[in-house]
C-alpha cells in the first residue's frame, strides 16, 4: 500500500469515527459565535444608557442581587461596561442564575436562569455535547484531535500531483454531475478552510488543556515557560483584620484607579479564607484579550499581585488571547464572520465527505454485480 493510499484510510475511518461530533461541535460553534450580537437583539437588560455619575460598588449590587433569589451566594460580579447592565452570579447548590443590575442606579433589570438559557446550552453541547462533563469533555476532546489529523491528512490528499491537477484544486465544478459536486464542495473548501479550521481546532484543545496552551506560550517565548507567570500568589491566613469596607469594594475601587481605561471588570468572590480574590480589568468590553490581573487578600483586602497586560510577556499575551482567537473576537465582526463561515465549512466536511464515501460504495457494488451474475 503506497504512502498516499495509507493517508486516505486514515482519512476515511477518522472522519466515519468522527463525523458526527464534529458536526455538532462545528454547528453549535457556529450559532455561539454571534451570542453576544444576538443576545443584545433579544435580551434588552443587557444595554443601558450611560450616566454621569460613578457606578454603584459590587458589595451593594451583590446585596441586591441576592435579595431577588433569597438562600443564593452572589459571587462573580461583572461590570460589562459603561452602557451595559452589571452581571452578578448567583448560585445554590446546582443551580445557578445571573441577576442583571442598573450599575448607576442599583435596579434590578432581570434574573436570568442559566440553565435554561439558549447560548448557555449551546455552549455545553459545543463543550460537552450535553453530557457530564467529566465525559463530553473527553469525546468531544478526541474528536477534535482526530479532526486536527483528518485536516492534515486532507491537506495531503489534496495536494495536486502534477500541474494539470493544479488546476482542478481551487474551484468547485457547479456543472459537473451531482457526485464530482459534492467531491469538489468537500476537496476544495476543505482545503481554503484547513488553516484557519486549525487555529480553531487548536485554540478550543488549548481551552481545554492548560499545559497545551503553557506549551504554546513557552514557544512563543522561544522556549521559556510561562508557568511563573501563571503561579498565584499564597495568601496569609493568619491575616485576619477585617477592613473598613469590603473587600470586594477595595478591590473595585483599587482596579477603576489603576486600570482607568478598562471598559470591562470581573470581581470574584471571598468565600475562601486561603484563596485570593481574582480580578480583571479588560480593556475592551466583551472582549477578553487586552487584561490587567489582579490578586488581593480574602479577608484584608492587600494587593497580593497585579499583572499588567504591557508587562507579560508574548507567550502570556498569546494565551490570554486564545479564547478570542477560537470565537474570531481578535478581528472584531469581520472576524466573527470569519470563524461563523469556517465552523459551518467544518460541519459540511462529515456530510460530504460521507457521500464521497458512499458513492464509492455504490460503485463499487455496481462493479462486482455483474460479475456475480455470471458466476451464479
Amino acid at each position: 500500500m503506497t504512502f498516499r493510499k495509507l493517508i486516505g484510510k486514515l482519512h476515511l475511518w477518522l472522519g466515519l469515527a468522527s463525523g458526527l461530533i464534529v458536526l455538532i461541535v462545528s454547528l453549535s460553534g457556529a450559532v455561539f459565535v454571534f451570542q453576544d450580537e444576538i443576545r443584545d437583539l433579544t435580551q434588552p437588560w443587557r444595554k443601558l444608557e450611560v450616566q454621569a455619575r460613578h457606578m454603584l460598588p459590587p458589595s451593594v449590587l451583590q446585596a441586591t442581587a441576592a435579595q431577588a433569589k433569597p438562600g443564593f451566594t452572589a459571587s462573580w460580579t461583572t461590570y460589562n461596561g459603561p452602557d451595559r447592565s452589571t452581571a452578578v452570579y448567583l448560585s445554590k447548590g446546582e443551580e445557578v442564575y445571573y441577576a442583571f443590575l442598573n450599575p448607576y442606579t442599583g435596579q434590578l433589570l432581570k434574573v436570568q436562569n442559566l440553565k435554561s438559557d439558549f447560548f448557555t446550552i449551546v455552549q455545553y453541547l459545543h463543550m460537552y455535547l450535553l453530557l457530564p462533563p467529566a465525559i463530553g469533555k473527553w469525546i468531544v476532546d478526541i474528536a477534535v484531535i482526530t479532526f486536527v489529523v483528518m485536516l492534515i491528512s486532507g491537506i495531503v490528499l489534496w495536494w495536486p500531483r502534477n500541474k494539470a491537477a493544479r488546476k482542478q484544486r481551487f474551484s468547485v465544478k457547479w456543472q459537473a454531475s451531482p457526485k464530482r459536486r459534492n467531491y469538489d464542495l468537500h476537496n476544495v473548501l476543505g482545503f481554503y478552510a484547513s488553516a484557519l479550521g486549525l487555529v480553531l481546532a487548536l485554540t478550543g484543545l488549548c481551552i481545554s488543556y492548560e499545559w497545551l496552551m503553557d506549551g504554546v506560550g513557552a514557544l512563543a517565548n522561544g522556549g521559556r515557560s510561562i508557568a511563573a507567570e501563571n503561579a498565584e500568589p499564597k495568601v496569609d491566613t493568619l491575616l485576619t483584620a477585617r477592613p473598613a469596607r469590603p473587600v470586594v469594594d477595595i478591590a473595585y475601587a483599587h482596579m477603576r484607579q489603576q486600570s482607568p481605561q478598562a471598559e470591562m471588570l470581573l470581581i470574584g468572590p471571598t468565600t475562601d479564607a486561603a484563596t485570593p480574590v481574582w480580578c480583571t480589568a479588560y480593556g475592551k468590553s466583551l472582549h477578553y484579550y487586552h487584561r490587567d490581573e489582579y490578586r488581593f487578600h480574602p479577608r484584608t483586602g492587600q494587593l497580593l499581585m497585579v499583572q499588567p497586560h504591557d508587562s507579560k510577556s508574548n507567550g502570556k499575551k498569546l494565551a490570554d488571547m486564545n479564547y478570542d482567537l477560537h470565537t474570531g473576537l481578535i478581528l472584531g465582526l469581520g472576524g466573527k464572520v470569519i470563524a461563523f463561515t469556517v465552523s459551518l465549512i467544518s460541519a459540511s466536511l462529515p456530510i460530504t465527505g460521507f457521500l464521497v464515501w458512499r458513492g464509492r460504495q455504490h460503485n463499487r457494488k455496481k462493479h462486482q454485480q455483474p460479475l456475480a451474475v455470471a458466476a451464479a
